[in-house]
């Protein structure tokens, strides 16, 4: 019994031991190597790196500093992005995953596959699509806007439009994927519940509010907390459509901690800033793990 459960436990092991070396060789030291980073003094162009403590930190926190100004104005307009984004990366995830499932069997995959395409596009294709179509002078949409002697929209170079167009871009891009896993959540939904709420005398919305909505509370979660995670991550989109503009409304945090890193060349300066951003996403999705599942 012994040398089986031993020999179980040896091939458990070995299957998770790819997974747990590339973990360890793609997270956990580049993490720990940015967090070494970040306690020196880092010019790329100087081969001597001092070691200065928490020095970098604390030159975010002082006002009188312009890592102040370039930490918290880029997290102000990522935190703009994430509230414009993610309530409607969840809603129409879900809506289209209900109008997707609601479809006749034989056409529903069709819809689910055009609809997932996008995502599989990289952000590079995706701006110069929404550049052609959202273009101030010669885009598609002020293109029809002409001919219908209405004035130009300034999308990407006015607000609120630059958030109207960044905010667009990204739900035709990743929509998709949240509504196929909003799919795979509503047909795990015993049918059996459905029909007894139809014999109770339930309407379609009380049997959504109250049979849908409880039975995919977990992968609603899921989707709210990687939705987030993912929009606090925006970096090609504002960086290739708007160049963070009109001036630096639209610069979010990200392309703040590149140009830090690779134009002003202090390594150490961007490894702090990111590292700081790095422990507010996981403050956030804690505070929505605790927050989705309190006890009524």
């Amino acid at each position: 019994m012994k040398k089986t459960n031993w020999g179980s436990k040896l091939t458990s092991s070995l299957f998770v031991l790819p997974y747990l070396l590339l973990f360890i060789v793609f997270l956990l030291i580049p993490i720990g190597y940015g967090a070494w980073i970040s306690l020196h003094n880092w010019d790329l162009l100087n081969p001597v790196h001092e070691f200065v403590g928490f020095k970098n930190y604390l030159k975010i926190f002082d006002s009188s500093s312009y890592l102040n100004d370039l930490f918290f104005e880029g997290l102000k307009n990522t935190a703009q992005f994430v509230i414009y984004s993610v309530p409607l990366l969840v809603a129409v995830g879900l809506g289209m995953a209900l109008l997707v499932n609601a479809l006749p069997g034989k056409i529903r995959g069709f819809f689910r596959t055009v609809y997932f395409v996008p995502y599989a596009v990289s952000v590079s294709v995706v701006a110069i699509i929404w550049l052609w179509i959202l273009d101030t002078n010669s885009g598609l949409i002020n293109q029809y806007l002409g001919k219908l002697d209405l004035p130009f929209i300034p999308w990407l170079t006015d607000l609120p439009w630059a958030w109207v167009s960044l905010v667009i871009a990204t739900l035709w891009w990743t929509i998709g994927f949240n509504m196929v896993i909003f799919i795979n959540a509503l047909n795990d939904v015993p049918e059996e519940l459905y029909e007894a709420g139809a014999l109770d005398g339930a309407s379609r919305w009380q049997r959504f509010l109250y049979i849908t909505l409880p039975s995919i509370k977990p992968t609603m979660l899921f989707v709210l907390i990687t939705s987030t995670i993912a929009s606090f991550n925006i970096y090609g989109q504002p960086y290739l459509m708007t160049r963070g503009g009109p001036g630096t409304s639209t610069k979010v945090l990200l392309m703040n901690i590149v140009d830090e890193a690779f134009k002003q060349r202090q390594l150490g300066n961007a490894a702090a800033m990111s590292l700081l951003m790095a422990l507010i996403m996981i403050v956030i999705s804690v505070l929505q793990f605790r927050v989705t599942n309190r006890k009524e």
